[in-house]
């Protein structure tokens, strides 16, 4: 069962959307939209599940915050550990970029791009004495566990990971692979 059809306009206006949109998504008219909205118009069933669905959808995005969808277990690093044990931990938890802590700051990132560039200029009994301090891209940028994750999307394309935190204390990692959550 469908909720009334005078529900669909406070529900497209809570997230945001235009009729146009909203029609767009739904593959229905503007004039359409319209219409329902206004209880001028009858919609088959079919169509206004589209309609509902479509919002559903839209609404448990736009609800979604940080700490929903970021991974809680973090693999980290101290500064003082080497390029060895950077690939070493890389490997065994099958991850492309690790936070570096100093203490329980985040000081840089580790990533596996930054990785290959310092192979490549040394031999194995160097990568056991490089440190991380030496070599560590920038730390990553933080965000609140409540930020909404809509506004996260353009954050990770120009970043290797997000580092979430909630009262001061990183709690999560949000990298590429943790937005594909949203897609389900």
């Amino acid at each position: 069962m469908l909720p009334r059809l005078d529900s669909i306009k406070p529900a497209r206006l809570k997230i945001g959307l235009t009729q146009q949109k909203l029609a767009s998504l739904t593959g229905v008219s503007t004039s359409m939209i319209n219409q329902i909205e206004s209880g001028r118009c009858q919609p088959s069933y079919s169509t206004a599940r589209k309609i509902f669905e479509v919002l559903w959808s839209l609404e448990s995005q736009s609800s979604m915050k940080a700490g929903d969808i970021c991974s809680k277990e973090i693999a980290k690093l101290k500064t003082t550990d080497t390029l060895h044990d950077a690939i070493k931990k890389m490997q065994d938890f099958s991850i492309s970029q690790i936070p570096v802590f100093d203490g329980t700051e985040v000081v840089g990132l580790i990533t596996e791009d930054g990785l290959v560039k310092h192979l490549l200029d040394s031999d194995e009994t160097q990568r056991k004495k490089i440190r991380l301090s030496e070599v560590m891209e920038p730390r990553p940028p933080i965000v609140d566990y409540a930020i909404p994750v809509k506004t996260l999307v353009t954050l990770i394309r120009f970043s290797k990971c997000i580092l979430v935190s909630k009262q001061s204390k990183i709690i999560g990692i949000i990298t590429a692979s943790d937005t594909l959550k949203l897609m389900e």
